[in-house]
């Protein structure tokens, strides 16, 4: 299993969402590092970087070392590639 590394902004945006939503979203997080899935995309726009779809939320975090997820930020849809 990879580690799990949260960014200050990453812990707010969860602590702001719905306690369903953000279990949904813990549950995706902790997937993809235990078995590697999830519906991830490489983002374009910022080279290593990369998102997880949960439902209408996506979140972006990068693999640093072969067993280091670090989750930089969790928004809804319409506001994540902003």
């Amino acid at each position: 299993m990879k580690r799990i590394i949260f960014s200050e902004e990453a812990k707010a945006d969860i602590r702001a969402l719905p306690q369903y939503i953000a279990m949904n979203v813990l549950t995706a997080i902790h997937g993809l590092a235990e078995h590697g899935s999830g519906n991830v995309k490489e983002l374009k726009a910022k080279a290593g970087e990369k998102r997880l779809r949960v439902g209408d939320h996506r979140v972006r975090y990068t693999e640093e070392h072969p067993d280091i997820l670090r989750i930089h930020t969790v928004k809804n849809r319409r506001d994540a590639y902003r």
